[in-house]
């Protein structure tokens, strides 16, 4: 076998494990190798142990031997973003100011994952308290992409996406608020799915948080997604299991596929994403399906009201620390929140409010289509050592336009690469679909990939 073992898919991995051909014992540490050559570059992983994974990778490699796997992930490395509680591991949300308390449990996903026999050999980073699309933190070293390491991966799943990327291994866990996912995984250039809110059970619920998965295949994805899904005690907004599961797509003859090139608001999409995501467009259209333009869903009123809401969110939390662990919080967030005592209750209330008026708005655009697409971002990744790509903290959410109206709908989106720039930067287009609809994301997602003519060896030395 030529390929190296980090690169290959987890279903590869795993059909690899039945035939007896590999052993999870070589592909860990083939995923360990990776990531000491790339790892001081990248600055991707948070609590690495090579020594935990080395010992699971063993009783993996056991079980297979005996034809008795733990689960459908028995022996495949993954990661998990560090604000998902893996037990005995601090989590520090990306900021010096939080207390290093080992968690006392797994979250339901990382849970369900240990159970189903991942090797869980490190977490991953993210940017100060995940209120950043970028890897800028007070904790984590500065995470860079690895597409081009002046610029960022994205975030808040900075490091998820870097080591997607890389080839940490096949599959990676990250969140989602406002397009934590789907913004570094467009940036990075894999496959990226936040789930319909509730799919995922997650240990802290919030309004519009969602966990999922990060991936080079929407087959990973997918098969990360079955396994995290179903009900747990700990979120009160987590579904029952959904049986859905993923299959190769076949024909989008007649699909109904709404195109959104302008958000309408924020930042300006560059004629480079407009062209990518316009020519995926194009490929969905000659294959049979029928894309039309649409209008902006949300407006200016919605994406400031959010951000008003959330900073007075945010500033009920950091005003609550003591003194010396508020100063230790970076200063762009410090900026950002500093504001929050200008708004009246009327000012918050409306704010609060505008996450039902962005779910109605969405739940309108979907009246007539199976499907809208649209970039993930206006623009390309951004320096990395920029907090926000504004580099204004008064001005933080003007590249999320057309990924957080998802969140605050519930609806799942997922994001693959559809082309890139003329500097050699991923370029990422998004795919939503009904409530409950993720793996049709997928599919579609794969189907996208399929048409598309430009692959480009992924960025591994």
């Amino acid at each position: 076998m030529t390929e190296n073992l980090a690169d290959l898919t987890a279903t590869d991995l795993l059909a690899h494990y039945r035939d007896g051909s590999l052993s999870p014992v070589e592909v860990t540490e083939a995923v360990l190798a990776r990531v000491e050559s790339l790892e001081p570059k990248l600055c991707a992983l948070y609590a690495l142990d090579p020594t935990a994974a080395r010992e699971a990778a063993r009783e993996s490699e056991h079980r297979w031997l005996r034809n008795d796997p733990a689960g459908p992930l028995d022996g495949v490395p993954i990661t998990i973003k560090e604000n998902i509680a893996t037990r005995g591991t601090p989590v520090p949300q990306g900021t010096a100011a939080t207390e290093l308390i080992p968690a006392t449990e797994d979250a339901p996903a990382a849970a369900r994952l240990r159970a189903a026999g991942a090797v869980i050999f490190s977490k991953t980073t993210m940017p100060e308290y995940g209120m950043l699309s970028s890897g800028v933190s007070t904790f984590h070293h500065l995470s860079r992409n690895p597409w081009d390491t002046t610029r960022t991966p994205g975030g808040s799943s900075a490091g998820a996406a870097a080591a997607a990327a890389a080839g940490y291994g096949p599959i990676h866990i990250g969140t989602d608020i406002g397009g934590s996912i789907r913004l570094p995984a467009g940036w990075c250039g894999v496959v990226g799915l936040k789930p319909t809110h509730g799919r995922v059970a997650v240990g802290n619920p919030y309004p519009g948080r969602a966990i999922g998965p990060l991936a080079r295949t929407a087959a990973d994805a997918a098969l990360a997604l079955t396994i995290m899904t179903g009900p747990d005690r700990r979120d009160p907004t987590s579904l029952p299991h959904i049986s859905d599961t993923f299959t190769e797509p076949g024909p989008i003859e007649g699909t109904r596929i709404g195109l959104l090139l302008d958000a309408g608001l924020g930042l300006p999409v560059a004629p480079e994403v407009t062209a990518a995501v316009s020519a995926a467009a194009a490929l969905l259209e000659k294959a049979g399906a029928i894309v039309e333009p649409i209008a902006p869903i949300i407006t200016r009123e919605m994406l400031d009201g959010l951000d008003r809401f959330w900073r007075v969110r945010s500033a009920y939390d950091i005003n609550a620390l003591p003194e010396e662990r508020r100063a230790k919080v970076l200063p762009e967030i410090l900026r950002w929140v500093s504001t929050a005592t200008d708004l009246t209750a009327f000012d918050v209330f409306h704010g609060h409010n505008q996450m039902a008026a962005m779910a109605t708005a969405v739940n309108a655009a979907f009246a007539s289509y199976d499907f809208l697409i649209s970039p993930v971002a206006p623009i390309t990744a951004f320096p990395a050592e920029l907090a926000y790509p504004t580099d204004d903290p008064l001005k933080p959410f003007e590249h999320i336009a057309f990924t957080v109206p998802y969140n605050m709908s519930t609806h799942p989106a997922a994001t693959v690469n559809c082309g890139w720039s003329s500097d050699g930067l991923p370029i990422g287009l998004q795919i939503a679909a009904p409530r409950f609809e993720d793996m049709a994301t997928l599919r579609l997602a794969t189907t996208i990939d399929s048409l598309q003519r430009d692959h480009r060896d992924w960025p591994t030395g």
